[in-house]
């Protein structure tokens, strides 16, 4: 059985990771702190991602019209019904969640350090949006609860980057990267599988240059396509190849092998709206995915970091 698994997975699962640290089931709870993104608001571009959707990737979290509290307890009830005597996480998910005053940064996130079992926090945001002042505050934060930032890179192709609106150079992932690490802060990195034109071998050199930072945990997504977004009016109006869910299978399968054992992998798949995706239609079934996946690394007998490990025998 792989080492870093306790639901006889093939790969460094979350689950794992929480109970050998936690010591207890641990869920994320997904906030809406009501952020903007500098890609939307005209401070590096306009519009956001192009794959972005209106609720800028929180469409599971609270809602941004009533307190952080108040969201955290509405979802808690939920949760609790399936895993009574959790501990929480509260992840702040939608759009960019360090783009703000650091006043009002601070303001948001105290305010849910201590609430009920809340053992940590969850930042997802990007690397042109951490200021100095902000890394400071974090890296105080760090000493007093368990925070993770989440960076979103998606590729590390300068093509594809311009092409979806990302607005952002590799250099400044790399550079906040570094400093998010010198203050000993774990950090979480989002790709995304399938965005368009890209290349097998674009999505494994992706995953490539990740492993060799020694990222803390990866989120890999397949890219889907929802109503009312750019990507949409791209799809309808030049059709590109969407991964079929063999082909994505098999993409997870190789980047798995890529990455050292140690890297968390927090997500292989993603949780589209049901009401608003346009394609893949085959990311609805998730657990039929997450199975099919476990079946094809069984039936090629490989593991997360096998090829790693065949290089260093």
């Amino acid at each position: 059985m792989f080492k870093y698994t306790l639901d006889n997975k093939r790969y460094h699962t979350l689950n794992y990771h929480f109970k050998t640290k936690y010591n207890s089931k641990v869920v994320k709870i997904s906030l809406n702190a009501g952020f903007s993104c500098p890609n939307i608001d005209g401070t590096v571009g306009y519009g956001g991602c192009i794959y972005c959707s209106k609720s800028g990737s929180g469409e599971f979290g609270g809602d941004k019209n009533k307190p952080l509290t108040e969201q955290f307890y509405d979802i808690k009830k939920v949760i609790d019904k399936k895993w009574p005597n959790s501990k929480y996480i509260a992840y702040f998910q939608a759009h960019t969640n360090t783009y703000a005053p650091l006043n009002i940064l601070k303001e948001k996130y105290e305010s849910v350090l201590n609430l009920d079992n809340v053992i940590g926090i969850a930042i997802a945001t990007r690397a042109d949006s951490i200021s100095d002042e902000c890394l400071e505050y974090l890296s105080d934060l760090n000493k007093r609860t368990n925070l993770t930032i989440e960076l979103g890179l998606q590729t590390i192709h300068d093509t594809t980057s311009k092409l979806i609106n990302r607005c952002h150079t590799l250099k400044q992932f790399e550079e906040t990267y570094y400093k998010l690490k010198e203050r000993n802060i774990e950090v979480v990195v989002h790709i995304i599988n399938g965005l368009p034109y890209e290349t097998k071998e674009m999505m494994l050199e992706t995953v490539k240059y990740l492993n060799k930072l020694k990222i803390d945990g990866i989120k890999i997504h397949m890219l889907n396509i929802v109503k009312d977004t750019a990507l949409a009016n791209l799809y309808q109006n030049k059709p590109f190849h969407i991964l079929t869910k063999e082909e994505y299978i098999d993409i997870v399968i190789k980047q798995l092998e890529l990455l050292d054992p140690k890297i968390v992998i927090h997500r292989i798949t993603s949780d589209p709206d049901p009401k608003n995706l346009i394609a893949p239609s085959w990311l609805l079934k998730k657990c039929n995915l997450l199975n099919d996946i476990d079946k094809e690394m069984k039936k090629r007998d490989t593991y997360q970091g096998k090829i790693i490990s065949e290089v260093n025998n």
